[in-house]
């Protein structure tokens, strides 16, 4: 085959120009880090199978190849599942060492989607979640992502609408300032070491909410949950004090979070919404099955 450039060693090295945008799209898209890999790794393989001559903007090209991808997966995913998803899930996290930089450049560097807001697409129509992430997130013009979902630019333009509508009513409100989002946590995790109750609660917001996933193998108070309210909480987090007491803070999809280490593994993974100085949301993923493809990060220098 003829490749962009002349051969297909240029093709790779153009394809892997744009491989670190391909996963953020499938990453936001999939809500999972090994499906994003995935995606990415086919769109290559068509990306192989075609004449470049006829391909005009290749990052633009390999864009929707990998959303129509991710979109096929999310259809063929709803299809296989036999009851709604409940409200315990919790998509894969991405996780990276603390750096030792000041809060404006932690929030400058910080991921643009948070684990809240995956939630959040999770719950999309997988034509709905296609439109809103290449539009709103990626600025894909509603023509070039009208195909992909089989309607028109109008209809597309609907769907990215109601999409925005839905993300904009669910999402929690957050504090943006990480250094409030580490207070918040140091607070957490100092409240669990001490098992002062009343402290837990004081960090808590009345009304936060826990979403623990700890997949289907786990049974019993480990299980997976969803629990209301700053004393319910606060009831579940001193039945696992002896953990959250040791947790490690890392980043947790660009902001701080939790990471519970036993014999150099991670046993769960902790990531909370802030506001106004408290938790109004915590987010955990306690599934070994998905643990097992986390690696462990560097402890910060």
């Amino acid at each position: 085959m003829t490749a962009v450039g002349g051969d297909e060693d240029r093709l790779a090295r153009d394809f892997e120009d744009h491989r670190a945008h391909l996963k953020a799209v499938a990453y936001r898209m999939l809500g999972s880090v090994s499906e994003a890999e995935d995606a990415v790794q086919e769109a290559w393989l068509r990306l192989s199978r075609v004449e470049p001559g006829g391909i005009g903007s290749l990052g633009g090209w390999l864009t929707t190849v990998t959303g129509r991808i991710c979109l096929d997966l999310l259809r063929s995913r709803t299809a296989r599942r036999e009851q709604p998803m409940d409200d315990t899930f919790v998509p894969d996290p991405v996780i990276r060492p603390l750096p030792r930089v000041d809060p404006e450049q932690e929030a400058l560097e910080a991921d643009a989607v948070g684990v809240a807001l995956l939630v959040v697409l999770e719950a999309l129509d997988p034509d709905e979640r296609l439109a809103f992430v290449l539009h709103d997130m990626f600025a894909v013009p509603f023509d070039d992502i009208a195909p992909v979902v089989e309607r028109g630019a109008a209809a597309t333009r609907q769907l990215a609408s109601r999409a925005r509508r839905r993300v904009r009513a669910s999402t929690p409100p957050a504090d943006p300032d990480t250094g409030r989002q580490r207070q918040a946590l140091d607070a957490f995790r100092a409240a669990s070491r001490t098992g002062d109750f009343e402290a837990l609660v004081a960090v808590l917001h009345p009304d936060v909410v826990l979403r623990a996933d700890a997949g289907a193998l786990v049974r019993g108070v480990a299980g997976s949950k969803t629990l209301r309210g700053a004393r319910q909480v606060a009831e579940s987090a001193m039945m696992f004090a002896r953990f959250n007491a040791t947790a490690r803070m890392v980043l947790v999809n660009g902001a701080p979070g939790l990471i519970g280490v036993a014999d150099g593994h991670i046993n769960s993974v902790m990531s909370v919404t802030v506001q106004d100085g408290r938790i109004t949301a915590l987010y955990i993923l306690a599934d070994p099955v998905r643990l097992k493809g986390l690696a462990l990060p560097p402890e910060a220098g």
